[in-house]
Parts: structure tokens; sequence; C-alpha cells
């Protein structure tokens, strides 16, 4: 059974995501503020952390930073805020997805479902490569030690990061749309916001581009999506 902690100060929609998740064969733990969620979070094993942007004690950002540097495990961040500077930073801190209250439980199961579904895939459960070493043009990737190298030198990546540069390099030269993108790395059916993929590609570029306003590696085709070019 699959652990999740819930960090939500809410009691009323904390105990409904528990439930709901309950329901889908979770084991479930909540705490109601970020200082006990994070102590929580890091003493526990758990699966995946589902995290509330606004909280007591410390705020969702604070507790997301605080988790990355310690655990490698899907990150959700729930927010009540719709603006994209909210969304962008939680994923620049590392968060591996987001969703917007209010939402529907079942959005909300299939959001974890689609997390955990895409890390097990990631760390090699399914349909990984067996070589664990995979080297193309200037890139070499590590799959087994979750590390990539770019002209010998380590790229300090995130989750996501990692994920989507090794999905575009095992399948460099073909163009894929934003849709296609967020499927596919986050596992879960694009619903129109596009911003997860966008905020990944220019971290990306930031990373491995000598001049990212003029990327060599990860192009842009206009009206049609993003390639990698060895």
């Amino acid at each position: 059974m699959r652990k999740i902690l819930i960090i939500e100060d809410d009691e009323a929609i904390a105990s409904i995501e528990r439930d709901y998740l309950e329901i889908n064969h979770f084991a479930v733990e909540i705490a109601d503020n970020g200082i006990t969620g994070a102590e929580q979070a890091l003493s526990g094993q758990f699966d995946l952390i589902l995290l509330d942007l606004m909280l007591p004690g410390e705020d969702g950002f604070s507790v997301c930073r605080r988790l990355r540097e310690k655990l490698d495990i899907p990150i959700l961040m729930v927010t009540a805020k719709q603006e994209d500077i909210d969304k962008i930073r939680g994923l620049g801190l590392g968060a591996d997805d987001y969703i917007v209250k209010p939402f529907s439980p079942n959005e909300l199961v299939a959001r974890v479902k689609s997390n955990l579904a895409q890390y097990d895939r990631i760390k090699g459960k399914n349909d990984f490569p067996r070589s664990s070493h995979i080297e193309i043009g200037s890139f070499v990737i590590n799959t087994q030690a979750h590390r990539a190298y770019l002209d010998g030198k380590e790229l300090e990546l995130k989750k996501k990061e990692f994920d989507l540069l090794y999905f575009l390099i095992m399948n460099a030269n073909n163009v894929f749309s934003k849709d296609t993108l967020y499927e596919r790395i986050w596992g879960f059916e694009s619903i129109g916001d596009n911003a997860t993929v966008a905020v990944h590609i220019n971290r990306l570029r930031e990373k491995t581009e000598e001049d990212p306003s003029n990327p060599r590696y990860i192009q842009t085709v206009w009206g049609v999506g993003y390639r990698f070019q060895p």
C-alpha cells in the first residue's frame, strides 16, 4: 500500500482528500502546519507528499524547498492561487506537479496515481531501458543514478527536469507538443494549462544552453512544440 502525507491546515479539505485516497487503497497521514509537516515528511517513509501552499508555521514554498533537498519522491503542490508566478515558483523549488483549488476529489486521485506511476517508470520499475549509461552528443545520462552530464560537467537538475531531458534525448529530433510532453512526463492528460511544461523547458535551457534565448539543443518548433537536437 502506497503511503501519502497530506500537509494541509484546512481540516475539512484534508479529511476529504484522505477519505478519497483511502477509498483508492492509499495509506494516508495528515499534518496541519508546515513545520510539523516537514518534520513528518522527513522522518516517515512516504511515497508522495500532497503539499498545500498556504500553511501556518512555514509556507508550502519553504517546505517544498526543504523536502526536495532530502527526498526524491513526488511532491504535488495544492494551491488556491491562479497566478502563474505561484505555479512557476513552486515548480522551480522542485514540486513535480500542482493542482488548483477547487478541484474534484477524482481529479486529485488521478493526479496522485499518475505522478506515482510516472515516478515508478522513471525509477526503472517498468519500461526504462536496461542500459543505465546513455551517451548522445555532448550529453551523458545515468538513469540508475538519476544524473545528467554535459561536456563532462554534472547538471544540477530537479527530478522532473531530469525526466523531461531524458525523454527528449531518447527521442532526439522528434517534435513533441506541450500537451504530449505533459502527458508523457507527468502522466496526466493535459487540461489546457501548459505552464508546467514551459517552465521546465526554460529551466533546462538555463542549465544546458550557452545562450538560452537562442537554444542549440532544446529547440522550439513554432506552432508545433519542442525537440532535442544533439
